[in-house]
């Protein structure tokens, strides 16, 4: 008898897809989330301990820090506001991060950035209109930024310089310009007690979002990040400045430009940083000063570095560490706390969170290679 291979009455059973890739694709993600939590969770406990020995209670610290940040319509504005300029800084962490740089000098490219912005509306405010006005103030503070991140690079390819050193100390110069700059030829004759420049005209300043009072620099850092993962994830540059950074030498066999992708991605990094500083001019300070050196740039390591340097990912941790710096000054009223206390919560955290770096790649749950059992 002859069974015909498409005969209705005979059933087929197919064998159902295996779940395998599926709990891959969830393994390999989950590894960031998990750890950058123990490492959050760690760092929250140690600091615990240093409240504990100052005779304070750390129940009562973290209540108020979620009431300082988030327990609040108020609060959560004055956290996004405080966020807007670290999505900013950590892009010019993340961003030389993917090609194996370390740069930790975006303090720099912050404040010259600000004072580039300052010193562009000058001769326009009052004068020129608001929207292009506002447009070459972050043109100009972008190229600043630009150029001082980018000779961190340049110095790292073609002189072998340590980038890490060299754009740390050239965060030191550039707050030296700055204060140079304020207290010299920019400095309004009307700022006696702390020198700045002269002052934007409220016109001219950046407005806030539409029915909320945080400013448009959030949306800005915003579109930043997605603008950067895109470059990054989904284009031919993104993909060999991560071939670059995984195997510089395989990158240079391969023909890949890896001179011009660390020049272009650190100048890239850099502006945005200036960005961050030309934002800080014109919705926050109204001119530049020495409140310009906020930290913003150095806060903005931690970011990209608990997000491992994703720009996605940097999105709600700026949002998290905006809300604990946004907390202090309630640390400070409510429990007798210096305002560094927050600082310190900071380094704490970072130090953890560089030591849990060791820990990625050893746990086989993790790593789907190493399983061997199939699904």
């Amino acid at each position: 008898m002859t069974i015909e291979a498409n005969d209705p009455a005979i059933a087929i059973v197919e064998k159902p897809a295996s779940l395998r890739p599926v709990l891959e694709w969830i393994a390999r993600r989950a590894e960031p989330v998990v750890i950058g939590l123990a490492a959050i969770l760690i760092g929250l406990a140690l600091f615990s301990l240093f409240i504990l020995a100052v005779g304070k209670s750390p129940a009562t610290l973290f209540q108020l820090m979620y009431t300082g940040g988030f327990g609040s319509w108020f609060s959560v504005q004055n956290s996004l506001s405080r966020a807007a300029p670290l999505l900013l800084t950590a892009l010019c962490v993340a961003l030389p991060a993917r090609l194996g740089l370390v740069i930790i000098g975006g303090e720099g490219a912050v404040v010259l950035g600000g004072v580039a912005a300052a010193a562009m509306a000058l001769p326009l405010a009052g004068t020129a209109p608001v929207f292009l006005t506002l447009i070459l103030m972050a043109i100009a503070a972008m190229v600043v930024g630009g150029i001082w991140i980018g000779l961190a690079g340049f110095l790292r390819h073609y002189r072998g310089v340590n980038e890490t050193i060299s754009s740390l100390l050239l965060s030191y110069i550039a707050i030296a310009l700055m204060n140079q700059f304020v207290e010299g030829v920019l400095r309004d004759p009307a700022s006696l007690n702390k020198p700045s420049t002269r002052p934007l005209p409220a016109d001219y300043m950046l407005g806030n979002i539409p029915g909320m009072d945080v400013h448009w620099g959030l949306v800005i850092g915003i579109l930043a990040c997605m603008i950067s993962w895109i470059a990054i994830e989904a284009t031919s540059y993104g993909f060999a400045a991560r071939i670059a950074g995984g195997n510089v030498r395989a990158a240079q066999i391969q023909g890949l430009p890896v001179g011009k992708l660390i020049a272009g991605f650190t100048a890239l990094a850099g502006s945005f940083a200036g960005l961050a500083g030309m934002i800080e001019v014109a919705a926050v300070q109204g001119s530049a000063n020495a409140s310009l050196a906020a930290g913003y740039g150095y806060t903005g390591i931690l970011v990209a570095f608990l997000a491992r340097h994703n720009p996605l990912a940097i999105i709600p941790v700026a949002i998290l560490l905006g809300g604990i710096d946004a907390s202090g000054g309630l640390i400070q009223r409510r429990m007798g706390l210096p305002d560094a206390t927050v600082l310190v919560l900071q380094g704490t955290l970072f130090i953890v969170i560089l030591f849990c770096e060791t820990f990625y790649g050893r746990f086989k749950i993790f790593n789907p290679d190493l399983w061997k059992r199939s699904l």
